[in-house]
């Protein structure tokens, strides 16, 4: 699962233009530029790909676009050994013809695109001599059939490879097979006691109450339910700390207040609100606060939203509950986010600010209130040593595995612990820690 040690230099630099008569070139352009721009500058996927996507005119393409990068990210450390393997002398990091062949392979081998296809809409983004080199690599490859295939499982990228074996030696490879596939969607219903009835008309499963999986494909917004609210779309882990609270039991946050720390987009105080909490949803983006208004007006649910940044603010009262749902690194969610991989954020500035949350909200909570802290990260920094490092500051309320999906069990400190190799027979589920206690009342 550990790529090679070869030093990796800044990828291509800007792409030249598409010919626009070509059908699909725009997309394979976007894409280019999309890989390029995590590659190179450290943007996050969702970010770079709005603006990248707009000159592509068709939605199909702008959905293949986005498809054609992420599983080129995903695949990126053995899409490079394939390249490698068919030239006489390794081609630089930031040469256009390899991140234009890594494109032309990964729609071939992943996408199962025809070559003929990927041959018109790849080569244009070249000219002379990077042109002929990439047709003639790319056709030796697919003149070795099976024998130049990707491998089962995605090889890490060597420093994520390295970090993740140091932390998790047993289960550094599951992960890694989690990654193969892009996961499935889950959805989180507003009314949990319609599990059944919503799983059998949307012709999916449920892993636990108020849950239901389908497989990828198709837009969200045309699904049944969407338009009603019946549901907004959170990935089973991710769903797991406002469970911690009582959520998603409708009626269980009556007459108490939560607060969600650091809410945006606003899966977490959608459930809160579900259950009946008074919650609060702070976060310093704005535009991000905008996603969760659009949901909680489709859902017609109700939250208090605040826009300030945690670590200067203030509240009026004290809460019931509070849940942290910290910033960090995000490796929980590589297998939807394989960019990620290949932009690890300042650990550091990301778990003094952690901390920094967490004893601000202690001060926050009422006698007999509930604190839940929460990451979607794979890095111990920001999941187990925060809450090694918070201590006994609160009384410890262990996580019990009534609490959880079938297939999951807490850790031996009652921490909940998940990584995308779990409950694999199932579709998986993102890597997640929480951690919970209790003010004494």
């Amino acid at each position: 699962m550990t790529a090679p040690s070869r030093p990796r230099a800044p990828v291509s630099r800007t792409p030249r233009a598409a010919p626009a008569d070509i059908p699909g070139a725009a997309a394979r352009l976007a894409a280019l530029r999309m890989v390029d721009a995590v590659l190179r500058r450290g943007d996050p996927l969702d970010q770079a790909a709005p603006p990248l996507l707009r000159p592509v005119p068709r939605a199909d393409d702008r959905a293949l676009a986005q498809a054609i990068a992420q599983e080129t990210l995903r695949w990126l450390v053995d899409l490079d050994a394939l390249i490698d393997s068919a030239t006489a002398q390794i081609l630089p990091d930031d040469a256009k013809a390899r991140a234009v062949l890594r494109l032309m392979l990964v729609q071939v081998q992943r996408l199962c695109l025809p070559p003929h296809a990927v041959i018109a809409t790849g080569l244009p983004l070249l000219g002379g001599g990077p042109r002929r080199l990439a047709h003639g690599v790319f056709s030796t490859l697919l003149g070795r059939g099976l024998a130049a295939a990707l491998p089962a499982t995605p090889t890490l990228p060597a420093p994520v490879a390295a970090r993740w074996a140091a932390a998790w030696p047993d289960r550094v490879a599951a992960i890694a097979a989690g990654l193969a596939e892009p996961p499935p969607l889950d959805l989180t219903l507003a009314d949990p006691a319609r599990t059944a009835e919503w799983a059998e008309r949307l012709g999916g499963t449920s892993l636990m109450p108020g849950h239901v999986r389908l497989a990828r494909g198709g837009a969200v917004e045309a699904l049944e339910g969407f338009a009603e609210g019946a549901w907004w779309v959170q990935d089973l882990a991710a769903t797991i700390p406002a469970r911690l609270l009582g959520a998603p039991e409708v009626g269980a946050g009556i007459g108490r207040r939560a607060l969600d720390l650091c809410a945006a987009p606003g899966g977490k105080t959608l459930q809160l609100a579900a259950a009946g909490w008074d919650v609060t949803a702070l976060d310093k983006s704005a535009r991000r606060l905008d996603r969760l208004r659009d949901n909680l007006a489709r859902t017609g649910l109700s939250a208090q939203i605040v826009t300030a940044d945690a670590c200067d603010w203030t509240p009026d009262a004290p809460f019931d509950a509070i849940l942290i749902d910290a910033p960090c690194s995000a490796t929980g969610t590589c297998r939807r986010h394989p960019d990620v991989l290949h932009r690890l954020a300042a650990i550091d500035d990301l778990t003094a600010l952690q901390g920094a949350l967490l004893a601000r909200a202690a001060g926050w909570l009422n006698p007999g209130g509930t604190l839940v802290y929460a990451v979607c990260s794979l890095e111990p920094a920001e999941g187990e040593a925060q809450a090694q490092q918070f201590g006994n500051r609160l009384m410890p309320d262990p996580i019990i595995a009534a609490e959880l999906p079938e297939g999951l069990v807490p850790t031996g400190q009652g921490w909940l612990r998940t990584d995308p190799g779990m409950v694999a027979g199932a579709g998986g589920l993102d890597g997640f820690f929480a951690a919970r206690w209790r003010r004494e009342a």
